[in-house]
Protein backbone atom coordinates (compact mmCIF):
# COMPACT_ATOMS: atom_id res chain seq x y z
CA UNK A 1 0.00 0.00 0.00
CA UNK A 2 1.12 3.52 -0.72
CA UNK A 3 0.12 6.74 1.35
CA UNK A 4 0.21 9.93 0.33
CA UNK A 5 3.39 10.61 0.18
CA UNK A 6 4.32 8.15 -1.97
CA UNK A 7 5.70 5.86 0.74
CA UNK A 8 5.13 1.75 -0.09
CA UNK A 9 5.30 -0.52 3.09
CA UNK A 10 4.93 1.73 5.85
CA UNK A 11 2.21 -0.25 7.92
CA UNK A 12 2.28 -2.41 11.08
CA UNK A 13 -0.65 -4.44 11.88
CA UNK A 14 -2.18 -3.20 14.78
CA UNK A 15 -3.31 -6.32 16.40
CA UNK A 16 -4.01 -9.79 15.79
CA UNK A 17 -7.45 -9.78 16.68
CA UNK A 18 -7.98 -6.52 14.60
CA UNK A 19 -6.96 -6.84 10.77
CA UNK A 20 -5.92 -3.43 10.09
CA UNK A 21 -3.11 -2.03 8.82
CA UNK A 22 -1.75 1.48 10.59
CA UNK A 23 0.60 3.74 8.80
CA UNK A 24 4.26 3.47 10.86
CA UNK A 25 3.32 7.19 11.47
CA UNK A 26 0.64 6.71 13.26
CA UNK A 27 1.57 3.86 15.45
CA UNK A 28 1.83 3.76 19.19
CA UNK A 29 5.07 2.45 20.58
CA UNK A 30 5.48 0.94 23.60
CA UNK A 31 8.36 1.36 26.06
CA UNK A 32 6.82 -0.43 28.75
CA UNK A 33 4.22 -3.28 28.70
CA UNK A 34 0.55 -1.78 28.70
CA UNK A 35 -2.47 -4.13 28.77
CA UNK A 36 -5.39 -1.78 28.50
CA UNK A 37 -7.53 -4.15 30.47
CA UNK A 38 -6.02 -2.93 33.70
CA UNK A 39 -6.79 0.62 32.90
CA UNK A 40 -9.90 1.63 34.57
CA UNK A 41 -9.39 6.04 33.38
CA UNK A 42 -7.71 7.13 30.80
CA UNK A 43 -6.98 10.58 30.93
CA UNK A 44 -5.69 13.94 29.12
CA UNK A 45 -4.12 17.14 28.81
CA UNK A 46 -4.98 19.80 26.64
CA UNK A 47 -2.65 21.71 25.21
CA UNK A 48 -0.50 20.20 22.54
CA UNK A 49 -2.14 16.71 23.83
CA UNK A 50 -5.68 17.21 22.29
CA UNK A 51 -5.22 20.34 20.60
CA UNK A 52 -2.33 20.55 18.59
CA UNK A 53 -1.45 24.04 17.61
CA UNK A 54 -0.06 25.46 14.30
CA UNK A 55 3.37 26.61 14.49
CA UNK A 56 2.91 28.29 11.51
CA UNK A 57 0.53 30.58 13.27
CA UNK A 58 0.44 30.16 17.03
CA UNK A 59 3.99 30.15 17.60
CA UNK A 60 4.30 33.22 15.58
CA UNK A 61 1.76 34.80 17.87
CA UNK A 62 3.83 34.04 20.80
CA UNK A 63 7.18 35.26 19.33
CA UNK A 64 5.41 38.63 18.49
CA UNK A 65 3.63 38.84 21.58
CA UNK A 66 6.91 37.80 23.56
CA UNK A 67 8.78 40.80 21.41
CA UNK A 68 6.08 43.56 22.00
CA UNK A 69 6.07 42.63 25.91
CA UNK A 70 10.29 42.75 25.58
CA UNK A 71 10.14 46.19 23.82
CA UNK A 72 7.57 47.99 25.64
CA UNK A 73 7.34 47.01 29.30
CA UNK A 74 11.38 45.80 29.75
CA UNK A 75 13.13 48.83 27.58
CA UNK A 76 14.62 46.58 24.64
CA UNK A 77 15.65 48.59 21.46
CA UNK A 78 12.34 49.32 19.13
CA UNK A 79 14.33 47.58 15.96
CA UNK A 80 13.12 44.30 17.62
CA UNK A 81 9.76 45.02 16.35
CA UNK A 82 11.26 44.20 12.78
CA UNK A 83 12.44 40.85 13.65
CA UNK A 84 10.91 37.65 12.71
CA UNK A 85 10.30 33.75 13.56
CA UNK A 86 10.95 30.89 11.86
CA UNK A 87 9.27 28.35 13.19
CA UNK A 88 11.43 25.29 11.88
CA UNK A 89 14.97 26.15 13.22
CA UNK A 90 14.22 25.13 17.14
CA UNK A 91 13.51 21.26 17.76
CA UNK A 92 12.49 19.76 21.04
CA UNK A 93 15.55 18.28 22.95
CA UNK A 94 17.60 21.01 23.02
CA UNK A 95 19.23 22.68 26.17
CA UNK A 96 20.22 26.06 26.57
CA UNK A 97 23.17 27.45 28.46
CA UNK A 98 21.77 30.94 29.53
CA UNK A 99 25.32 32.32 31.23
CA UNK A 100 27.05 31.39 27.56
CA UNK A 101 24.39 32.37 25.23
CA UNK A 102 24.66 28.59 23.65
CA UNK A 103 22.00 26.22 22.48
CA UNK A 104 23.19 22.72 22.64
CA UNK A 105 22.28 19.33 21.94
CA UNK A 106 23.34 16.30 23.49
CA UNK A 107 23.38 12.35 23.93
CA UNK A 108 21.72 10.27 26.53
CA UNK A 109 25.13 10.28 28.63
CA UNK A 110 25.15 14.10 28.57
CA UNK A 111 27.69 14.60 25.90
CA UNK A 112 27.34 17.68 23.49
CA UNK A 113 27.17 16.63 20.13
CA UNK A 114 26.03 19.84 18.01
CA UNK A 115 26.38 23.30 19.75
CA UNK A 116 25.79 27.04 18.67
CA UNK A 117 26.30 30.31 19.90
CA UNK A 118 23.52 32.06 19.19
CA UNK A 119 23.06 31.28 15.38
CA UNK A 120 26.95 30.61 14.95
CA UNK A 121 28.27 27.02 15.28
CA UNK A 122 30.59 26.28 17.72
CA UNK A 123 33.99 24.38 16.37
CA UNK A 124 35.15 21.15 17.72
CA UNK A 125 37.62 22.62 19.93
CA UNK A 126 34.98 25.65 21.60
CA UNK A 127 32.47 22.81 21.95
CA UNK A 128 35.33 20.26 23.61
CA UNK A 129 36.76 23.26 25.53
CA UNK A 130 33.69 24.26 27.00
CA UNK A 131 31.98 21.02 27.65
CA UNK A 132 34.06 18.20 27.68
CA UNK A 133 37.16 18.54 29.57
CA UNK A 134 35.20 18.59 33.04
CA UNK A 135 35.92 15.55 35.80
CA UNK A 136 32.42 15.82 36.74
CA UNK A 137 29.98 15.77 34.29
CA UNK A 138 27.71 18.57 34.10
CA UNK A 139 23.59 18.27 35.02
CA UNK A 140 22.79 20.46 32.67
CA UNK A 141 20.07 21.82 34.78
CA UNK A 142 18.47 24.63 36.27
CA UNK A 143 19.23 27.37 37.22
CA UNK A 144 22.10 27.53 34.30
CA UNK A 145 20.40 25.79 31.73
CA UNK A 146 17.03 25.54 30.26
CA UNK A 147 15.46 22.47 29.09
CA UNK A 148 13.49 23.23 25.49
CA UNK A 149 10.86 20.16 25.92
CA UNK A 150 7.77 21.37 24.94
CA UNK A 151 6.62 22.43 21.19
CA UNK A 152 5.16 26.05 23.16
CA UNK A 153 9.03 26.57 24.19
CA UNK A 154 10.47 26.48 20.92
CA UNK A 155 9.75 30.33 20.31
CA UNK A 156 11.74 31.71 23.20
CA UNK A 157 14.30 29.46 22.34
CA UNK A 158 14.67 31.28 18.58
CA UNK A 159 14.26 34.57 20.23
CA UNK A 160 16.84 33.78 22.94
CA UNK A 161 19.22 32.95 20.29
CA UNK A 162 18.31 36.05 17.84
CA UNK A 163 19.17 38.12 21.26
CA UNK A 164 22.59 36.70 22.06
CA UNK A 165 23.66 37.38 18.32
CA UNK A 166 22.35 40.76 19.01
CA UNK A 167 24.00 41.30 22.16
CA UNK A 168 26.83 40.37 20.61
CA UNK A 169 26.63 42.95 17.33
CA UNK A 170 25.72 45.86 19.03
CA UNK A 171 26.42 45.12 23.11
CA UNK A 172 25.69 49.30 24.03
CA UNK A 173 22.00 48.52 22.21
CA UNK A 174 20.74 46.25 25.20
CA UNK A 175 19.84 47.14 27.95
CA UNK A 176 22.20 48.28 31.48
CA UNK A 177 23.89 45.05 32.97
CA UNK A 178 21.74 42.75 30.52
CA UNK A 179 23.73 39.55 30.16
CA UNK A 180 22.96 36.56 28.86
CA UNK A 181 21.64 35.15 31.29
CA UNK A 182 19.75 38.15 32.06
CA UNK A 183 18.22 38.11 28.40
CA UNK A 184 16.61 34.98 29.18
CA UNK A 185 15.12 35.93 32.30
CA UNK A 186 13.66 38.44 30.49
CA UNK A 187 12.38 36.20 27.64
CA UNK A 188 10.40 34.29 30.29
CA UNK A 189 9.25 37.86 31.64
CA UNK A 190 7.87 38.83 28.57
CA UNK A 191 6.24 35.09 27.38
CA UNK A 192 4.35 35.13 31.63
CA UNK A 193 3.15 38.24 30.54
CA UNK A 194 1.30 37.23 27.18
CA UNK A 195 -0.13 34.58 29.40
CA UNK A 196 -1.03 36.82 32.05
CA UNK A 197 -3.12 39.60 30.52
CA UNK A 198 -4.81 37.00 28.18
CA UNK A 199 -3.18 38.16 24.66
CA UNK A 200 -2.68 35.01 23.14
CA UNK A 201 -5.88 32.83 24.52
CA UNK A 202 -7.91 36.08 22.80
CA UNK A 203 -6.66 35.92 19.49
CA UNK A 204 -7.10 31.95 19.88
CA UNK A 205 -10.45 32.05 21.01
CA UNK A 206 -11.84 34.91 17.89
CA UNK A 207 -10.42 31.79 15.13
CA UNK A 208 -9.75 28.71 16.50
CA UNK A 209 -9.43 27.05 13.12
CA UNK A 210 -6.13 29.45 12.16
CA UNK A 211 -4.52 28.72 15.07
CA UNK A 212 -5.47 24.84 16.44
CA UNK A 213 -5.31 21.62 13.95
CA UNK A 214 -8.60 20.30 13.17
CA UNK A 215 -8.81 16.30 13.95
CA UNK A 216 -11.74 14.21 13.12
CA UNK A 217 -10.77 11.17 15.00
CA UNK A 218 -10.98 13.05 18.75
CA UNK A 219 -14.27 12.23 18.79
CA UNK A 220 -14.87 8.72 17.63
CA UNK A 221 -11.73 7.90 20.21
CA UNK A 222 -13.70 9.65 23.35
CA UNK A 223 -16.76 7.37 22.33
CA UNK A 224 -14.40 4.48 21.83
CA UNK A 225 -13.13 4.77 25.51
CA UNK A 226 -16.68 5.68 26.73
CA UNK A 227 -18.05 2.46 25.10
CA UNK A 228 -15.49 0.35 26.63
CA UNK A 229 -16.59 1.23 29.58
CA UNK A 230 -13.84 3.13 31.27
CA UNK A 231 -13.80 6.72 32.45
CA UNK A 232 -12.45 9.68 31.01
CA UNK A 233 -10.45 12.99 32.60
CA UNK A 234 -9.31 15.80 31.08
CA UNK A 235 -6.60 17.73 33.44
CA UNK A 236 -5.32 21.11 32.11
CA UNK A 237 -4.02 24.52 33.26
CA UNK A 238 -5.94 26.50 31.14
CA UNK A 239 -9.04 28.13 32.91
CA UNK A 240 -12.67 27.18 31.80
CA UNK A 241 -13.46 29.64 29.29
CA UNK A 242 -10.54 28.76 27.24
CA UNK A 243 -10.97 25.42 28.03
CA UNK A 244 -14.78 25.31 26.55
CA UNK A 245 -14.18 27.68 23.76
CA UNK A 246 -11.16 24.77 22.35
CA UNK A 247 -12.72 21.58 23.52
CA UNK A 248 -16.20 22.75 21.67
CA UNK A 249 -13.65 23.69 18.40
CA UNK A 250 -12.02 20.05 19.34
CA UNK A 251 -15.12 18.32 19.02
CA UNK A 252 -17.03 20.49 16.38
CA UNK A 253 -20.02 21.90 17.59
CA UNK A 254 -21.18 24.01 14.51
CA UNK A 255 -23.99 25.73 13.65
CA UNK A 256 -25.83 25.47 10.44
CA UNK A 257 -23.97 28.11 8.67
CA UNK A 258 -21.10 26.18 9.65
CA UNK A 259 -19.48 28.69 12.50
CA UNK A 260 -18.74 27.41 15.66
CA UNK A 261 -21.35 27.04 18.72
CA UNK A 262 -20.03 27.16 21.77
CA UNK A 263 -22.01 24.93 24.31
CA UNK A 264 -21.50 21.92 26.71
CA UNK A 265 -21.80 18.69 24.42
CA UNK A 266 -18.74 18.28 24.31
CA UNK A 267 -18.89 17.47 28.27
CA UNK A 268 -20.39 14.26 27.39
CA UNK A 269 -17.14 12.53 26.47
CA UNK A 270 -15.75 13.35 30.24
CA UNK A 271 -16.56 11.97 33.66
CA UNK A 272 -14.62 15.15 35.36
CA UNK A 273 -12.82 17.75 33.57
CA UNK A 274 -10.06 19.90 35.98
CA UNK A 275 -9.40 22.97 34.60
CA UNK A 276 -6.93 25.58 36.26
CA UNK A 277 -4.70 22.31 37.37
CA UNK A 278 -1.33 24.59 38.20
CA UNK A 279 0.34 21.16 36.79
CA UNK A 280 2.86 19.94 37.73
CA UNK A 281 2.15 20.96 41.05
CA UNK A 282 -1.47 18.87 40.83
CA UNK A 283 -0.22 15.81 40.67
CA UNK A 284 1.42 15.77 45.02
CA UNK A 285 -1.41 14.71 47.08
CA UNK A 286 0.74 17.14 49.71
CA UNK A 287 -0.30 19.65 47.46
CA UNK A 288 -3.19 21.39 49.81
CA UNK A 289 -4.81 23.70 47.10
CA UNK A 290 -8.81 23.82 46.97
CA UNK A 291 -10.63 22.17 44.50
CA UNK A 292 -13.89 24.45 43.62
CA UNK A 293 -16.74 23.16 41.05
CA UNK A 294 -17.18 25.65 37.56
CA UNK A 295 -20.51 26.05 37.09
CA UNK A 296 -20.25 25.96 32.85
CA UNK A 297 -23.16 28.73 32.18
CA UNK A 298 -21.22 31.63 34.24
CA UNK A 299 -17.90 30.17 35.09
CA UNK A 300 -18.84 30.75 38.27
CA UNK A 301 -16.89 29.09 40.97
CA UNK A 302 -18.70 27.11 43.87
CA UNK A 303 -17.20 26.15 47.15
CA UNK A 304 -16.81 21.97 47.78
CA UNK A 305 -16.00 19.88 50.37
CA UNK A 306 -12.98 18.06 48.38
CA UNK A 307 -15.21 18.07 45.32
CA UNK A 308 -18.26 16.90 47.24
CA UNK A 309 -20.92 20.28 46.38
CA UNK A 310 -21.71 22.32 49.29
CA UNK A 311 -24.88 24.18 50.02
CA UNK A 312 -24.32 27.81 48.60
CA UNK A 313 -25.66 30.31 51.24
CA UNK A 314 -29.41 30.89 50.70
CA UNK A 315 -29.91 27.75 48.91
CA UNK A 316 -30.73 24.61 50.76
CA UNK A 317 -29.70 22.65 47.63
CA UNK A 318 -26.05 21.41 47.79
CA UNK A 319 -26.33 20.98 42.84
CA UNK A 320 -26.98 24.20 41.22
CA UNK A 321 -28.84 22.85 38.46
CA UNK A 322 -28.19 23.68 34.54
CA UNK A 323 -30.48 23.54 31.88
CA UNK A 324 -29.47 21.00 29.27
CA UNK A 325 -25.72 19.76 31.23
CA UNK A 326 -24.97 16.25 30.99
CA UNK A 327 -24.94 16.23 34.46
CA UNK A 328 -22.53 12.88 34.53
CA UNK A 329 -19.63 15.10 33.87
CA UNK A 330 -18.61 17.23 36.59
CA UNK A 331 -16.25 20.67 36.29
CA UNK A 332 -13.59 22.14 38.51
CA UNK A 333 -10.89 24.04 38.84
CA UNK A 334 -7.76 23.75 41.10
CA UNK A 335 -7.17 20.94 43.06
CA UNK A 336 -5.14 18.14 43.56
CA UNK A 337 -4.70 14.50 42.10
CA UNK A 338 -6.33 13.20 45.76
CA UNK A 339 -9.31 15.14 44.94
CA UNK A 340 -9.06 13.42 41.20
CA UNK A 341 -8.77 9.96 42.55
CA UNK A 342 -11.82 10.16 45.07
CA UNK A 343 -13.91 11.75 42.09
CA UNK A 344 -12.96 8.94 39.96
CA UNK A 345 -12.99 6.25 42.71
CA UNK A 346 -9.77 5.05 41.34
CA UNK A 347 -8.62 2.34 43.99
CA UNK A 348 -4.64 1.89 42.29
CA UNK A 349 -3.01 4.69 40.34
CA UNK A 350 -1.79 1.73 38.15
CA UNK A 351 -5.22 1.51 36.48
CA UNK A 352 -4.78 4.92 35.39
CA UNK A 353 -3.25 5.85 31.92
CA UNK A 354 -2.58 9.65 31.54
CA UNK A 355 -1.96 11.09 27.77
CA UNK A 356 0.38 14.45 27.59
CA UNK A 357 2.79 16.68 25.82
CA UNK A 358 5.18 17.14 28.39
CA UNK A 359 7.80 15.37 29.64
CA UNK A 360 8.40 16.87 32.67
CA UNK A 361 4.75 18.56 33.36
CA UNK A 362 2.70 15.66 32.44
CA UNK A 363 4.73 12.46 31.77
CA UNK A 364 7.47 12.64 34.52
CA UNK A 365 5.16 13.31 37.67
CA UNK A 366 2.51 11.77 36.64
CA UNK A 367 4.76 8.39 36.08
CA UNK A 368 7.44 9.33 38.91
CA UNK A 369 5.20 10.49 41.43
CA UNK A 370 2.04 8.68 41.11
CA UNK A 371 2.83 5.60 39.02
CA UNK A 372 0.15 6.22 36.54
CA UNK A 373 0.97 4.54 33.58
CA UNK A 374 2.18 7.46 30.53
CA UNK A 375 1.58 7.89 26.80
CA UNK A 376 3.41 11.10 25.16
CA UNK A 377 2.02 12.27 22.47
CA UNK A 378 5.26 13.58 20.04
CA UNK A 379 3.65 15.08 17.08
CA UNK A 380 7.75 15.06 15.36
CA UNK A 381 7.22 11.40 15.37
CA UNK A 382 4.83 10.93 12.38
CA UNK A 383 7.35 12.56 9.51
CA UNK A 384 10.50 10.96 11.32
CA UNK A 385 9.21 7.54 11.12
CA UNK A 386 8.63 7.78 7.62
CA UNK A 387 12.09 9.34 6.92
CA UNK A 388 13.50 6.60 8.98
CA UNK A 389 12.10 4.00 6.46
CA UNK A 390 12.60 6.39 3.23
CA UNK A 391 16.31 6.50 4.12
CA UNK A 392 17.07 2.89 5.26
CA UNK A 393 19.39 2.50 2.28
CA UNK A 394 20.90 5.50 3.07
CA UNK A 395 21.21 4.33 6.45
CA UNK A 396 22.88 1.22 5.70
CA UNK A 397 25.57 2.06 3.38
CA UNK A 398 26.30 4.54 7.09
CA UNK A 399 26.75 1.33 8.91
CA UNK A 400 28.96 -0.22 5.97
CA UNK A 401 31.14 3.18 5.80
CA UNK A 402 31.36 2.87 9.40
CA UNK A 403 32.25 -0.88 9.50
CA UNK A 404 35.05 0.20 6.39
CA UNK A 405 36.17 2.75 8.96
CA UNK A 406 36.72 0.53 12.01
CA UNK A 407 38.61 -2.23 9.71
CA UNK A 408 40.95 -0.25 8.61
CA UNK A 409 41.54 1.57 11.79
CA UNK A 410 41.85 -2.15 13.91
CA UNK A 411 44.26 -2.91 10.84
CA UNK A 412 46.59 0.21 11.93
CA UNK A 413 46.90 0.02 15.51
CA UNK A 414 47.52 -3.80 15.19
CA UNK A 415 50.47 -2.95 13.17
CA UNK A 416 51.68 -0.09 14.76
CA UNK A 417 51.49 -2.58 17.92
CA UNK A 418 53.82 -5.05 16.16
CA UNK A 419 56.45 -2.27 14.87
CA UNK A 420 56.79 -1.06 18.67
CA UNK A 421 56.80 -4.63 20.25
CA UNK A 422 57.48 -6.90 17.42
CA UNK A 423 61.74 -7.50 15.99
CA UNK A 424 61.26 -7.74 12.11
CA UNK A 425 64.16 -7.72 9.67
CA UNK A 426 64.58 -3.70 8.20
CA UNK A 427 62.78 -5.24 4.98
CA UNK A 428 59.75 -6.29 6.38
CA UNK A 429 59.48 -3.13 8.38
CA UNK A 430 60.10 -1.24 5.78
CA UNK A 431 57.09 -3.20 3.81
CA UNK A 432 55.05 -2.97 7.31
CA UNK A 433 55.96 1.27 7.62
CA UNK A 434 54.85 1.56 3.63
CA UNK A 435 51.90 0.03 4.52
CA UNK A 436 50.61 1.51 7.54
CA UNK A 437 51.03 4.87 5.31
CA UNK A 438 48.70 3.39 2.62
CA UNK A 439 45.96 2.39 5.91
CA UNK A 440 45.90 5.74 7.23
CA UNK A 441 45.44 7.36 3.86
CA UNK A 442 42.51 4.62 3.27
CA UNK A 443 41.40 5.36 7.29
CA UNK A 444 41.69 9.13 6.48
CA UNK A 445 39.54 8.60 3.20
CA UNK A 446 36.95 6.44 4.60
CA UNK A 447 36.45 8.83 7.88
CA UNK A 448 35.96 11.88 5.11
CA UNK A 449 33.18 9.68 3.48
CA UNK A 450 31.52 8.33 6.65
CA UNK A 451 31.53 12.03 7.80
CA UNK A 452 29.90 13.69 4.64
CA UNK A 453 27.33 10.45 4.69
CA UNK A 454 26.59 11.11 8.04
CA UNK A 455 26.07 15.04 8.26
CA UNK A 456 24.03 14.22 4.85
CA UNK A 457 21.78 12.06 6.58
CA UNK A 458 21.56 14.29 9.42
CA UNK A 459 20.86 17.06 7.16
CA UNK A 460 17.49 14.76 5.88
CA UNK A 461 15.81 15.12 9.49
CA UNK A 462 16.60 18.55 10.09
CA UNK A 463 19.43 21.00 8.61
CA UNK A 464 20.81 21.96 11.93
CA UNK A 465 19.82 20.03 14.44
CA UNK A 466 19.31 16.44 13.11
CA UNK A 467 16.99 13.32 13.59
CA UNK A 468 15.18 13.87 16.56
CA UNK A 469 15.39 10.95 18.66
CA UNK A 470 19.43 10.43 17.88
CA UNK A 471 22.52 12.08 18.65
CA UNK A 472 25.17 10.39 15.94
CA UNK A 473 24.84 6.79 17.08
CA UNK A 474 23.54 7.11 20.39
CA UNK A 475 19.99 8.29 21.62
CA UNK A 476 19.57 11.77 21.84
CA UNK A 477 18.38 13.55 25.35
CA UNK A 478 15.23 13.63 24.17
CA UNK A 479 14.56 9.65 23.46
CA UNK A 480 15.88 8.81 26.74
CA UNK A 481 13.49 10.84 28.60
CA UNK A 482 10.84 9.47 26.35
CA UNK A 483 11.98 6.17 26.74
CA UNK A 484 12.81 6.62 30.66
CA UNK A 485 9.13 8.13 31.50
CA UNK A 486 6.70 7.26 29.04
CA UNK A 487 5.40 3.44 28.82
CA UNK A 488 3.84 4.57 25.31
CA UNK A 489 4.51 7.37 22.62
CA UNK A 490 2.77 8.18 19.74
CA UNK A 491 2.72 10.79 16.96
CA UNK A 492 -1.00 12.10 18.21
CA UNK A 493 -3.61 11.36 20.77
CA UNK A 494 -6.32 9.87 18.21
CA UNK A 495 -4.15 7.29 17.36
CA UNK A 496 -5.79 5.81 20.19
CA UNK A 497 -8.91 5.18 18.08
CA UNK A 498 -7.20 3.10 15.25
CA UNK A 499 -6.64 0.31 18.23
CA UNK A 500 -8.61 -1.72 20.25
CA UNK A 501 -9.49 -0.60 23.92
CA UNK A 502 -8.45 -3.73 25.20
CA UNK A 503 -5.03 -3.97 23.31
CA UNK A 504 -1.84 -5.38 25.26
CA UNK A 505 0.91 -2.79 23.89
CA UNK A 506 4.46 -4.85 24.43
CA UNK A 507 7.60 -3.67 23.27
CA UNK A 508 8.26 -4.12 19.73
CA UNK A 509 10.94 -6.74 18.83
CA UNK A 510 10.77 -5.42 15.01
CA UNK A 511 11.51 -1.88 14.98
CA UNK A 512 11.40 1.47 17.24
CA UNK A 513 12.32 4.70 16.59
CA UNK A 514 15.25 4.99 18.93
CA UNK A 515 16.18 1.70 18.44
CA UNK A 516 16.09 2.07 14.98
CA UNK A 517 19.68 1.48 12.67
CA UNK A 518 19.16 -0.77 10.26
CA UNK A 519 15.72 -2.25 8.75
CA UNK A 520 15.66 -5.58 7.27
CA UNK A 521 15.75 -5.19 3.11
Amino acid sequence: MANSNGVEGLHVWSSPEGGCKIDIGKQIFCNRSLNMKNILAVGFDMDYTLAQYKPETFESLAYEGTIRKLVYDLGYPPELLEWTFDPKYMVRGLVLDKKRGNILKMDRHKYVKVAYHGFRELSKEDKVGTYGNTLIRDSFDEPDYALIDTLFSLAEAYLFAQLVDYKDNNPGKVPEGADYSHMYKDVRAAVDLCHRDGTLKQMVAKDPKRYINEDTSIVPMFKMLRASGRSTFLVTNSLWDYTNIVMNFLCASHTLDGSLSCNFDWLQYFDVVVTGSAKPGFFHEENRANIFKVEPESGMLLNTDNGTPMPQVGSTSPEVLLKGLNKSCRVFQGGNVAHLHKLLSIESSSQVLYVGDHIYGDILRSKKVLGWRTMLVVPELEREVKLLWELRDMRKQLRLLRDERDLVEDQIHHLKWSLKFESFRDDEKQKMISALGELESQRDQARLAHQQAQRECHQKFHKIWGQLMKTGYQNSRFAHQVERFACLYTSQVSNLSLYSPDKYYRPSEDFMPHEFHILPL
